[in-house]
């Protein structure tokens, strides 16, 4: 277990506010040129949105909240590699009961509104 503890209560310098920014700018550009763009074909406007949302992480990726998201990652990845996967056969065993579960709880609630719908009908005299 990680016992490392940060708390990072440090506020952005004038770099990293001058990132971000840029990265909202090559965003709304990226926007700006997708409508200004229309009369090109839908998947290459779309290529467009794609490339300024690439752009904008790229850019955000050199801050100081860009560095903590790459370790956030890397540890998140050292700790995916200690997760005990489960058999094909667990996995099958268990998407089974709680199929049957839905099922007989989907059956109960059925139950409850047939009658509750009964009683309504009983008392409006329909």
């Amino acid at each position: 277990m990680n016992t490392k503890v940060e708390q990072s209560q440090q506020s952005a310098s004038a770099a990293d506010v001058a990132k971000y920014v840029l990265a909202a700018a090559v965003l709304v550009a990226s926007f700006y040129a997708f409508y200004y763009f229309g009369q090109w074909p839908g998947p290459l406007r779309g290529l467009l949105i794609a490339a300024g949302v690439a752009g904008a992480v790229a850019v955000m990726a050199f801050t100081a909240k860009g560095h903590e998201a790459r370790e956030f990652l890397s540890e998140s990845m050292f700790e995916l590699r200690k997760v005990v996967w489960p058999t094909r056969q667990e996995t099958t065993r268990t998407t089974g009961m709680v199929l049957v579960v839905v099922v007989i709880v989907a059956l109960i609630l059925s139950g409850f509104d047939m009658v509750i719908s009964w009683l309504i009908r009983l008392l409006l005299g329909q």
